[in-house]
């Protein structure tokens, strides 16, 4: 059993029902920018597509056990756990069988919480400050296990005309998820993704973002990068790709401000606990 860490585990689920916004390249790279400073961080493939654990250079051949195996109950997550290339950044990979999991759960009890259970072991290990999971761009019971099971949700939302209507779904179905699984779960944040500087309506989308969410939105934008594009087909994070891609410098960014807002969050938990 790994040391009890001085940090509580942190779940954090990177979620949008709209596909293209860069969710699983925001939670490939902010878990490698996560792992850079110094945090110790599972990554959660929640997606039959697998695309996160690919870009992680995770093959199929790495993938003995995935998070099929963990949902179904036949194996522990740490036995699912996979070592990547990033120090400090671990991956519990996807494969398809998991577009199977709705269909053989069927209403087995506790169908929405299988994800919670799993890692409630972890929580009381201490291994890992930071659990981020990625999941598939829909509404299903992947994506209501990730958000059943996390603290908080992590918005990657791309700065293009529809952006504001894909948010306003997704926050449907947070607070449905608070109602009926999850009183606790809450908005980390909003990231704006895929940011281009020459393009007058990314600008305006940013700003009527940030009127809408105010400081729920991260300062740090991840801008609209190739290098960032490319990294995946060679099995890299872009960190480690190409460090100096202002991909890259935005992603350790991101990570920085993720941690001071974790931080001034737990100051303010210890206040209201001495109150």
């Amino acid at each position: 059993m790994a040391a009890k860490s001085d940090r509580s585990l942190r779940v954090l689920v990177v979620a949008n029902q709209k596909g293209g916004v860069g969710k699983t390249t925001t939670a490939i790279n902010l878990g490698t920018a996560l792992a850079a400073v110094g945090e110790k961080v599972l990554l959660i493939d929640s997606d039959p597509q697998g695309n996160a654990s690919t870009g992680l250079g995770v093959g199929r051949a790495q993938r003995k056990h995935t998070l099929y195996d963990v949902l179904m109950g036949e194996k522990p997550v740490h036995e699912a756990v996979v070592k990547t290339s990033v120090p400090g950044l671990d991956i519990v990979p996807a494969d398809p069988d998991l577009s199977g999991v709705e269909l053989e759960l069927g209403q087995q009890a506790r169908r929405s919480f299988k994800l919670r259970d799993a890692l409630s072991p972890l929580r009381a290990e201490g291994g890992y400050t930071y659990v981020l999971i990625d999941c598939p761009p829909s509404l299903n019971l992947l994506t209501v296990n990730a958000m059943a099971a996390a603290d908080a949700v992590l918005v990657p939302l791309q700065c293009e005309f529809f952006a504001l209507e894909g948010l306003t779904q997704l926050m449907r179905t947070i607070d449905l998820v608070r109602g009926s699984l999850n009183p606790a779960l809450e908005i980390q944040g909003v990231i704006l993704t895929m940011y281009d500087r020459r393009n007058s309506l990314s600008e305006q989308v940013a700003r009527d973002v940030r009127g809408h969410f105010g400081e729920t939105v991260y300062q740090t934008v991840i801008p609209r990068n190739v290098r960032v594009s490319e990294a995946p087909s060679f099995g890299k994070p872009a960190l480690v790709y190409d460090l100096r891609c202002a991909g890259s410098q935005a992603y350790l960014k991101l990570a920085r401000e993720v941690v001071l807002r974790e931080r001034d969050r737990r100051k303010r938990a210890a206040a209201d606990a001495v109150v």
